[in-house]
């Protein structure tokens, strides 16, 4: 039974879970996450309420702490969640925090926001010397189509610091989303937060998907809006839906999530999942895609039974006080698809995850598509390697 309202009690990462928003919600995240000082405040949160009122209610409760967050595909607090609002805090007992904003998307500034980047990675060094443990995590608006941009300029700021991130949803609207920051809830902008700790952390991404052999190759697109037109010399939707034995017609979200694309780059795959396709028959993908590039039909084991996996290798040194993981919505809709749901619920609830469903996610300076992305933040003194 989801309770109203859940918090779980904890000297390190604070989580709390509003099932039902309503008037009381800012004060029922506050008792939830307890007593200052805390360091960072993440929020994500449903479409469909009030996210100004409530980042603003918040921003003015927990002065001092820094508040980050944005809408939501889902959200996720002892298993998969749908309506609510979940809040993490990162108390300054453990944890010092610096926030970068990264506005107007379609005109960034690279050299100004490396700049700023290097100099609150200096600020932490000098705040904290004696803390070695760093993370960075980059909340992107997840309608900008910029994500591949953003996490390829901030990352010669990061340098060698781990990131990790995810794209902001509107469950399976594709309408409107928005990234929360100091108050303010804005479109069209990224957040950077850079983390330094006396926790030992690892940083981490996975998919349940396996490349087959059947290939394709982009013959026409339109990249900067993230349009495949034909596909091997045909119309895309067309073209992906025979070499799936489908018919055109038919195919959804949930077509696009049971069949990923993988293309390959840096010796590894990395999905470019499909959003939808238009009506003139082409197909809108998540991230990058470029004429030329080829495109490789993947195939995915069984999700509950690949986490658990995933999950007991963080824990073989030592178990995790929580893990913050960005979990894209293809995942959860292809889960629920395969009525493996509740089982990745089970998964998820049984090792402390905590975090949202996302439109994309951002790892080690790429975007990419239909994985988890994520942290496990483990106790002080703890020996993970």
């Amino acid at each position: 039974m989801i309770l109203a309202s859940e918090a779980v009690p904890s000297e390190l990462v604070r989580r709390v879970h509003v099932a039902e928003p309503g008037p009381d919600a800012v004060q029922d995240i506050c008792k939830g996450l307890g007593p200052g000082p805390l360091s960072l405040v993440a929020v994500f949160a449903a479409p469909g309420g009030d996210f100004a009122a409530l980042i603003a209610g918040l921003s003015a409760a927990l002065d001092g702490a820094c508040i980050i967050g944005c809408v939501t595909a889902g959200e996720i607090f002892g298993g998969y969640q749908d309506g609510g609002i979940v809040a993490i805090a990162l108390p300054a007992s453990h944890f010092e925090t610096e926030t970068v904003l990264i506005p107007d998307l379609n005109a960034l500034n690279p050299d100004a926001t490396v700049r700023d980047i290097i100099r609150r990675r200096a600020a932490l060094t000098a705040t904290a010397p004696h803390w070695q443990n760093e993370f960075a995590i980059l909340l992107v608006d997840g309608l900008s189509r910029r994500e591949d941009a953003v996490v390829a300029m901030v990352m010669h700021g990061l340098g060698q610091v781990p990131l990790f991130g995810g794209s902001s949803g509107d469950g399976t609207r594709f309408a409107s989303t928005a990234v929360a920051y100091q108050g303010r809830v804005m479109p069209d902008v990224a957040v950077l937060t850079c983390v330094r700790t006396i926790c030992p952390v690892k940083v981490f991404s996975l998919d349940n998907l396996t490349p087959t052999e059947r290939r394709m190759v982009v013959t026409r697109a339109d990249p900067e809006a993230r349009i495949v037109h034909e596909i091997n010399a045909e119309p895309a939707a067309s073209e992906y839906a025979r070499l799936l034995g489908k018919d055109a017609g038919q195919m959804d979200t949930f077509t696009f999530a049971a069949h990923p694309v993988v293309v390959r780059f840096g010796g590894h795959h990395h999905v470019r999942a499909i959003q939808r396709v238009t009506d003139d028959g082409a197909l809108v993908f998540f991230s990058a895609i470029d004429e030329g590039m080829v495109l490789t039909l993947a195939t995915s084991e069984p999700m509950a039974g690949h986490l658990e996996s995933q999950f007991a290798t963080l824990s073989a040194q030592a178990v995790p006080d929580t893990i913050i993981a960005f979990d894209c919505i293809l995942r959860r809709i292809e889960a629920e698809q395969k009525q493996q749901g509740g089982a990745v619920s089970r998964v998820l609830a049984d090792h402390n995850v905590v975090g949202f469903s996302t439109y994309g996610e951002q790892y080690s300076g790429l975007h990419i598509n239909q994985t988890m992305t994520g942290v496990a933040i483990y106790p002080p003194g703890a020996v993970v390697t």
